[in-house]
């Protein structure tokens, strides 16, 4: 464990331990046939900023920091601008760091609370105060393309779920791509993987995310997610628009 700021201690990024899939949620993440109105494609060069949401803690193993670096790195190397959270410690800080040290444009979004308290980055590209975290939180997705979650505490899982919320209803329409370190979001895309099965969801949404190992893959990812359209609003409560008589008994794949 390291309880500092920086990429991992001195552990290099070579170092991350190849993580586990959580290989169902991957495989319907793909399976997007079942819904006409969703592409199989996505234009990667549409995707010019992506918003990251990470954790600001400073005690989290080196293998998150070397993954948020990398991942930083990598979205440089590919031009793609980066709008986070704004801050200088933990994943944040290594995740803006990774991008600068190669070129990259790192936008950072602060609530005006945490730049009176001197939380955030002092270097990075572009720094906008807003008025509170809801404001941060929109305008993050408002200016993002797609989205990228590394792993992270309340506030990290809040934003991932928030996304994930305005694509099920069309507000947002970009990739969203997790990535598993450590396998850290393994519990989390099951208990997604629950809402369906229990009939929360419907099972076309696990199309709104994809989940990866490694932040090499995360371009890949965006380039592969399927395109999500303003209709897939249809099935954003499952049965309000197909009524089901109590005939029919529950939605295939849910437990009795």
């Amino acid at each position: 464990m390291v309880c500092g700021l920086g990429r991992g201690g001195g552990r290099g990024a070579a170092e991350i331990a190849r993580q586990g899939i959580v290989e169902g949620s991957v495989r319907e993440s793909k399976r997007v046939g079942e819904c006409q109105r969703v592409s199989r494609t996505n234009e990667c060069s549409g995707v010019q900023t992506v918003a990251v949401y990470c954790a600001s803690s400073r005690c989290c193993d080196s293998h998150y920091f070397d993954a948020a670096a990398k991942l930083g790195g990598e979205l440089a190397r590919q031009q793609i601008s980066i709008v986070y959270g704004g801050g200088a410690g933990g994943l944040m800080g290594a995740l803006a760091n990774g991008a600068l040290a190669l070129g990259g444009r790192v936008v950072g979004i602060l609530p005006r609370f945490m730049d009176d308290l001197k939380w955030g980055h002092g270097g990075i590209t572009e720094k906008i105060v807003v008025e509170d975290m809801h404001a941060r939180k929109r305008a993050m997705l408002e200016r993002a393309d797609a989205v990228v979650a590394l792993p992270g505490g309340c506030g990290t899982l809040e934003e991932l779920f928030e996304a994930i919320a305005w694509k099920r209803l069309s507000l947002f329409l970009g990739p969203i791509v997790i990535v598993n370190t450590r396998s850290f979001f393994d519990r989390c895309v099951r208990l997604l993987d629950d809402c369906v099965a229990e009939g929360f969801m419907d099972r076309r949404h696990r199309a709104m995310w994809t989940v990866v190992d490694e932040p090499e893959e995360v371009v890949e990812a965006i380039r592969a997610a399927p395109r999500w359209e303003a209709s897939c609003r249809d099935f954003a409560v499952p049965g309000l628009n197909a009524p089901q008589s109590a005939a029919e008994g529950p939605p295939p794949g849910s437990r009795k």
